[in-house]
C-alpha cells in the first residue's frame, strides 16, 4: 500500500470529494482524521466505512474559519494518531451571486472558510511536518480559481487564492521535505452539482472534452498520488482534474 503507516487529516470529509479522498487514503494504508463541521452523522458513516474496510479513522469537529479551532483540530489529530504526515484541505462552501448584488457577508464567509481555513490548517500542520522533516499538503482549488466563473466572484477568488498560497507554501517548506500541491477539479458529481438543472448539466458537459462530470473518486485518485512517495519530486503545482475543460 502506498501510504502504509502515514496519518492524514482530510477537512470537509463527511461527504462528496472529501469523503472519497478520506476513503481512498485509508485504502492505501493511511490512518485518517475525518474532519467535519456540521453533520456528525455523515462523518460517522465515513469512519464506519473506513473501519469496515480494515482501515483506521476518527472524526473531529471544527470550524476551519476559526483560527483556534484549526489549532485544536491539528493537536487532537496528532495526539490521536501520533503524527500528521498528510493534510488535504478540502473544506469549502459556496454562496453564489452576481458581483453587483453580493453581500459583504457572503464574500467574507466564503473567503474565511475556503482560503483562510486552508492557510490556518497549513500553518498548524506544517509545524509538525517540519519537525518530522516530511509532509504532503494537498489543497483543493477549482477550475473556477484558474479561469473564473460568472456568479462566483467570492468562490473564484478563494480558489485562486489557494493556488497562490500553495505555491508560496511549497517554496517555504520544500527544504524540510514537505511538498505542497493543489488539485483543481472541474464539475464533479456531488450534492453541489446535483441541484443543477438537467439543461445546465448538459451545457456544462459540452464544455468538457471527455464529455462527463468527474466522479469524486477521480479527484481522490489524484490526491492519493500527490500524497504518495511517487510524487516526491512534485511541489508547487496545480493539477487540473477536469476532463480537459480548462487547458
Amino acid at each position: 500500500m502506498l501510504l502504509e503507516g502515514k496519518t492524514a487529516i482530510v477537512t470537509g470529509a463527511s461527504g462528496g470529494i472529501g469523503k472519497a479522498v478520506a476513503i481512498a487514503l485509508a485504502k492505501e494504508g493511511a490512518a485518517v482524521a475525518v474532519h467535519f463541521h456540521g453533520n456528525e452523522e455523515k462523518a460517522l458513516l465515513v469512519k464506519k466505512e473506513i473501519e469496515e474496510a480494515g482501515g483506521k479513522a476518527e472524526i473531529f469537529r471544527a470550524n476551519v474559519a476559526d483560527f483556534e479551532e484549526c489549532n485544536a483540530l491539528v493537536k487532537a489529530a496528532a495526539k490521536t494518531f501520533g503524527s500528521i504526515d498528510i493534510l488535504v484541505n478540502n473544506a469549502g462552501i459556496t454562496k453564489d451571486g452576481l458581483l453587483m448584488a453580493m453581500s459583504e457577508a457572503d464574500f467574507d464567509n466564503v473567503i474565511d472558510t475556503n482560503l483562510k481555513g486552508c492557510f490556518q490548517m497549513i500553518r498548524f500542520a506544517s509545524r509538525r511536518m517540519m519537525k518530522q522533516r516530511y509532509g504532503r499538503i494537498i489543497n483543493v482549488s477549482s477550475v473556477s480559481g484558474v479561469a473564473g466563473n460568472a456568479g462566483q466572484a467570492n468562490y473564484s477568488a478563494s480558489k485562486a487564492g489557494i493556488i497562490g498560497l500553495t505555491k508560496s507554501a511549497a517554496k517555504e517548506l520544500a527544504s524540510r521535505g514537505i511538498t505542497c500541491n493543489a488539485i483543481a477539479p472541474g464539475f464533479v458529481k456531488t450534492e453541489m452539482t446535483d441541484v443543477l438543472s438537467d439543461e445546465v448539466k448538459e451545457n456544462a458537459k459540452k464544455q468538457i472534452p471527455l464529455g462527463r462530470f468527474a466522479e469524486p473518486e477521480d479527484i481522490a485518485n489524484a490526491a492519493v498520488f500527490l500524497a504518495s512517495d511517487k510524487a516526491s519530486y512534485i511541489t508547487g503545482q496545480v493539477l487540473l482534474v477536469d476532463g480537459g475543460m480548462v487547458m
